[in-house]
């Protein structure tokens, strides 16, 4: 007996779905199929944020309550639309990346399984030389979205005093990315610094509000402006992209006018395609006017003068220069001995 499958057209392609029906989000019941018109609908902005980028796919083998693994590699039987570039991961292994291109490749990724993607902050031409600044807000326990909406409005004052301008979405959770484009002239590590720089300042301009403290134990009540989000191999849910949380949330790219009265859960694969119709891409012209980050880094620079240094990087990063001792950001540690 033949099994169930269908085929929807993408632009000039045809993409096979197979098992069309299997539910992904039993809360809600959003099928493969419905997952796969979603990215049609939604292909233009989709590709124009995290096409031509190395791009990793979180992968299900049923639905999001069940395993899930990243998969950046081109699998068996990947259709020659879909391309690869050879990257550099932060153990110095050079490997090939999946590209998404076209709606249709995304389409084809949404058929091997695939719910969430997470493109790098680099070209595929340039994968070492970062083109956007990506900064992950990340409440704590004890803060809420209403916290990380007020830390992206300082935040976007900061970036705009060092002269970029910055570009917001939601994580699809709690969280918000607040994103700048900027020109592919340096190297994630000096990114990474041009991140902390803004970060220390929002930290300096409202301590009670925002932490950089890497270790959970130091954080309190206040959100987390997650810097190692800009490392090399690092990646967040991209924009438009679902996300695989019971309600099946999409990181939702919104003005800024709009994000106060924004409610992550309200917008789904199942109600994002209408607000598209509404409200339009407010990213299409996020790389119109790229920035540099020479003001960041002046910032990082006398930081580090003031006996301000490197930062905590993940634990399964190579160490750094000047990178302080390693602690996870759960390990609570035990207090010096009198």
């Amino acid at each position: 007996m033949a099994s169930e499958a269908t085929t929807l057209r993408v632009g000039d392609r045809d993409v096979r779905i197979s098992s069309p029906s299997r539910v992904l989000w039993p809360d809600l019941g959003v099928t493969k199929l419905d997952l796969a018109r979603y990215l049609v609908e939604v292909g233009t902005p989709f590709v124009a944020a995290n096409g031509d980028r190395p791009i990793s796919l979180q992968r299900f083998g049923g639905d999001v309550d069940g395993d899930q693994y990243f998969s950046k590699n081109p699998p068996r039987g990947t259709p020659d639309y879909v391309r690869a570039v050879d990257v550099t991961y932060p153990s110095g292994r050079v490997h090939p990346q999946l590209v998404i291109d076209e709606p249709a490749a995304a389409v084809w990724a949404a058929q091997m399984n695939t719910l969430v993607f997470h493109p790098w902050a680099s070209r595929a031409e340039q994968p070492d030389l970062p083109d956007q600044l990506r900064i992950d807000l990340d409440p704590q326990p004890g803060t809420s979205f209403a916290d990380a909406v007020t830390a992206a409005l300082d935040l976007r004052a900061v970036l705009d005093e060092a002269g970029l301008t910055a570009f917001v979405k939601t994580s699809g959770n709690r969280g918000l990315h607040v994103f700048a484009p900027i020109e592919p002239t340096h190297e994630f590590l000096e990114v990474r610094h041009a991140v902390i720089a803004a970060a220390r300042e929002l930290e300096r301009r409202t301590p009670d509000r925002v932490t950089t403290a890497w270790w959970k134990e130091e954080r309190g009540d206040r959100l987390l402006v997650d810097y190692n989000q800009a490392n090399r191999d690092r990646t967040m849910a991209g924009a438009w992209s679902p996300r695989a949380l019971p309600r099946a949330s999409v990181s939702l790219p919104v003005t800024w006018d709009d994000l106060p009265g924004i409610d992550p859960a309200e917008h789904t694969v199942l109600t994002v395609p209408e607000r598209l119709q509404t409200h339009g891409d407010p990213w299409a012209s996020m790389h119109e006017s790229p920035g540099r980050i020479d003001t960041l880094l002046a910032w990082w620079e006398r930081d580090v003068a003031d006996g301000l240094g490197e930062l905590p990087f993940p634990p399964d990063f190579p160490k750094m220069p000047g990178e302080p001792p390693r602690v996870q950001p759960s390990r609570a540690r035990k207090p010096a001995a009198d």
